[in-house]
């Protein structure tokens, strides 16, 4: 079944940058939409960015548009996302995720799949 495991994270000063990947295990990826999602304490998971599984659409949350990229390499079974111009805000765990479907969602429900996480501090 499918497996999910993010790596990338860590402390870094406000302004500077990260990039986070998730390696995928073949059949979780194929063709399949990810996307990334974060859960700061005390708050709901929130969608930051998905791409479909051809990797030729994506959508962003609006606290990280212009700021983050996402990206996949289907060669790789490798999902990333590049933080640039990183706040104190966007401290959270950053989860990867994968639907069943090609098209992408905005909807942590429609996701079926899910890594562990990884932490991002972004210091003042």
């Amino acid at each position: 079944q499918g497996q999910l495991v993010e790596s990338g994270g860590g402390l870094v000063q406000t302004g500077g940058s990260l990039r986070l990947s998730c390696a995928a295990s073949r059949r979780t990826t194929s063709t399949y939409a990810m996307g990334w999602f974060r859960q700061a304490p005390g708050k709901e998971r929130e969608f930051v960015a998905t791409i479909s599984g051809s990797g030729t659409t994506t959508s962003y949350a609006r606290s990280v548009k212009g700021r983050f990229t996402i990206s996949r390499d289907n060669t790789k079974n490798t999902l990333y996302l590049q933080m640039n111009s990183l706040k104190p805000e966007d401290t959270a765990v950053y989860y990867c995720a994968a639907r069943t479907h090609t098209a992408i969602q905005t909807t942590p429900t429609l996701y079926v799949y899910w890594g562990q996480g990884t932490q991002v501090t972004v210091s003042s």
